[in-house]
């Protein structure tokens, strides 16, 4: 499997191309062709969106809502792009594996890589001044808001999904009679940087006041895997900026109200090579308890200048 990687122009100042991937599921989803262990359905909050029974339909707009809760743009629906992740979610399904990369001559083959997938479905990516994304998971549930949630949890996946400059999108699935599902999202912007949360933005998930937080992360599920030590450990807690943003940390920490600082693993740009340059996650190394209220407090900058977010949530 492949770890999410970060492809600069090498002659540029800034970054003008990405490449972004992450593969697996997370939170109990599947990596492999086998079945993973059943899992709870997801919990919708007060204010989710519909269930319409399409899985490719309600992975995207659960995406956008959990990118609305944090103040990120939301994406627009792209018909090519949604053939270049249907095509891929097919090849998947007809093959039994989950992967970025095609090899022609399988069935289904629609492209090697995702930038070859979105060429061949007339998604033209420009010379400069664009990025491209891809997250995959793999689980026995047909649902796509479960998808999505569970992609959402898994943190290297997370990065992905919360990148501020991403302005469209594509969803794609693929299930058996079993329900074994294949879901793919692929994400996009070919119009430059200048939209995302800006020079010093700074977005924090789980968001300010959130509610129904889920309590843990099963670490294995992920590859690669965030916490090699551990499975089961808290739920992850991120601040994403702009993709061509440096972002560093000075502290970073999660306690629940009126106790001590909880142990958690970093993951920063300056000790992760997994983790892109513009974003941080600490991960407690125990599961959270249950209906609590968690403050956490991140001090750092952003493009070299200081930020600092204090805030809070609420676990199931």
């Amino acid at each position: 499997m492949r770890p999410l990687r970060l492809w600069p122009a090498p002659s540029a100042a800034l970054l003008l191309a990405a490449l972004l991937t992450a593969c697996g599921g997370g939170g109990g989803g599947g990596t492999s062709g086998m079945a993973p262990a059943p899992t709870p359905t997801v919990v919708q909050p007060p204010g989710a969106p519909a269930l319409s029974g399409n899985t490719a339909l309600d992975g995207f707009n659960w995406f956008n809502y959990r990118r609305g809760q944090i103040g990120l743009s939301v994406l627009t629906r792209n018909g090519n792009i949604d053939a270049a992740a249907q095509g891929h979610s097919n090849y998947q399904f007809l093959n039994s594996t989950v992967t970025h990369d095609q090899v022609m001559g399988l069935p289904g083959f629609t492209g090697v890589t995702l930038f070859d997938r979105l060429t061949a479905a007339h998604y033209i990516l420009p010379q400069t001044g664009f990025a491209y994304g891809e997250v995959i998971s793999a689980a026995s549930n047909r649902s796509g808001f479960y998808h999505a949630e569970e992609l959402i949890t898994a943190i290297y996946h997370r990065f992905v999904i919360f990148e501020p400059i991403f302005r469209e999108m594509g969803t794609g699935a693929a299930s058996g009679n079993n329900n074994y599902t294949y879901f793919t999202a692929d994400f996009a912007t070919i119009s430059g940087y200048g939209a995302g949360v800006g020079r010093n933005g700074l977005v924090m998930y789980p968001a300010n006041a959130q509610t129904m937080v889920p309590l843990n992360f099963m670490s294995d599920s992920e590859s690669p895997d965030p916490v090699p030590n551990l499975n089961e450990v808290g739920y992850p807690v991120s601040v994403h900026t702009d993709l061509d943003n440096p972002l560093t940390v000075q502290n970073f920490s999660l306690r629940a109200r009126g106790g001590s600082d909880l142990a958690v693993r970093l993951l920063a740009p300056s000790g992760d090579a997994h983790t892109p340059k513009s974003a941080a996650a600490i991960i407690p190394l125990a599961p959270l308890r249950a209906n609590a209220i968690y403050d956490v407090s991140f001090q750092g900058t952003v493009g070299g200048m200081a930020v600092t977010r204090n805030w809070s949530f609420t676990t199931r």
